[in-house]
């Protein structure tokens, strides 16, 4: 049954039904247009994307058309490999950039602090950085480019005061594929024999002997240098070794600037590099300033609970890199065992006396060998309960000095001292007697390596 309209009113209502249906009934199909023309040019875009370049500068002029905005490619370490045309929206950090053929440091630094650097090491999405005035970067949105869990590089789009929908993150995506099969193709230099890399890597740090001839082979194949300056360097996770801590890793052991490092790889739960010193007149300083930012700046992004870093000596030749990986090992090993007192030593030079543990250790096992003055004070601690030797331990740990050891044990100097005489009248150790001393150190030492 239709019912009409009675009165004006009733017609007006129906008449503004009319009107809204319409309205929405037309919308509709603007809408349904819309995304089809917006599905469309994308595809258009992305076609763009997938047609052959000659060079890297090329693709990034054909990015720059497609987003409309500047581009920048970077490789691992912030150096430019290519740059957009564009002209508009250039900003300090580009101007910078572009000058240096590298990302000013303070820049870097900045996309650290704000939060952005972590955002692309652990991702391979796009990731959307407003505006940071501090250090005159305008808003960007940046990708990184992948392989496996290596980073090969990153793509910056200048975006300026530009709104992008997740078609041009569709379409930023694509351009990361594009530069990731030029890099991997075309470049020059590019490490493409990473099984021979990883050989030859291993092949310095356990051969017996590697020829003159053979170094200099892959020097000229790696297009490094491997003469004056070396060093390894063994980074201990105590973590289970994730991708993410692997892209960490290999992105800081390339960007933190105080060494130049030519080798790397993971070994279970170590990470090991071969590094070199940028400066002939560069020291061992370099190398452990380089271990103490890796491990404050990769601790802090990850969280991480605890690690071990460890350096071995300078050598000048390629060829003494098995022995500077003993060391480097060697020392990893006395700061597990001897975690208080080497707690801020990085590098074997600094070990000291704990270099020679492991021959006392060895020799005292042979001689089966024991301390007449640690025996008569390890009798008497038992007898009476007492923890003399601890004492004495403590007061040659701290160069002998009264005042130092007894703030350690919590004790007034007095008591210090007459402890130090109550060791002197049970055990007859001359504390003034420099060989006695450290002959009861090392001991000392010997004994907590064997208990360890």
């Amino acid at each position: 049954m239709i019912v009409y309209p009675t009165n004006k009113k009733q017609v007006y209502q129906l008449l503004n039904l009319f009107k809204i249906m319409h309205f929405l009934f037309r919308a509709y199909l603007y809408k349904g247009v819309y995304f089809m023309n917006s599905s469309h040019i994308t595809k258009n875009k992305i076609a763009t994307l997938k047609q052959p370049f000659s060079s890297l500068d090329e693709l990034a002029d054909t990015i720059s058309e497609v987003l409309s905005c500047p581009i920048t490619i970077e490789d691992a370490n912030h150096y430019v490999l290519a740059y957009s045309k564009h002209t508009e929206n250039i900003d300090e950090a580009r101007i910078g950039t572009i000058m240096n053929r590298k990302v000013p440091d303070k820049v870097i630094n900045g996309l650290w602090k704000n939060g952005a650097m972590p955002k692309l090491i652990d991702s391979n999405q796009p990731v959307i950085i407003p505006e940071i005035k501090e250090i005159g970067l305008g808003n960007r949105i940046a990708i990184s480019i992948w392989k496996k869990n290596e980073i090969l590089g990153f793509i910056w789009a200048h975006t300026g005061e530009n709104e992008y929908s997740k078609d041009d993150l569709e379409i930023l995506s694509e351009a990361t594929r594009q530069v990731k099969k030029f890099i991997l193709q075309k470049l020059p230099g590019r490490r493409n024999t990473e099984q021979a890399y990883k050989d030859f890597f291993w092949q310095l740090l356990t051969a017996d002997f590697v020829s003159a001839s053979t170094i200099q082979s892959y020097e000229k194949q790696f297009n490094i240098k491997l003469q004056d300056g070396l060093a390894i360097i063994v980074f201990h996770f105590e973590d289970a070794i994730t991708p993410q801590i692997e892209k960490h890793a290999s992105y800081l052991s390339e960007t933190v600037m105080q060494v130049n490092t030519i080798f790397r790889l993971f070994d279970d739960q170590d990470f090991i590099l071969l590094v070199r010193l940028w400066k002939t007149d560069d020291t061992s300083d370099k190398i452990y300033q380089f271990i103490e930012q890796f491990q404050e700046k990769i601790s802090t992004q990850l969280q991480l609970t605890s690690m071990r870093a460890a350096g071995s000596q300078i050598y000048g030749s390629a060829k003494d890199m098995t022995r500077a990986y003993e060391e480097a090992l060697q020392t990893n090993s006395l700061q597990k065992q001897f975690p208080d007192e080497l707690s801020s030593c990085f590098l074997y030079e600094d070990l000291g006396v704990f270099q020679w543990i492991d021959v006392l250790k060895e020799h005292r096992h042979k001689r089966r060998h024991t301390n007449k003055y640690i025996q008569r004070l390890q009798q008497y601690d038992q007898r009476q309960q007492s923890n003399l030797l601890y004492t004495l331990e403590k007061f040659l740990e701290h160069d002998s000095n009264v005042h130092r050891t007894a703030k350690a044990l919590f004790i007034h100097p007095n008591t210090m001292n007459y402890r130090l005489k109550r060791i002197h009248e049970i055990s007859n150790l001359d504390l003034k007697n420099p060989h006695q001393k450290v002959a009861v150190y090392l001991e000392l030492l010997a004994d907590k390596l064997e208990k360890s």
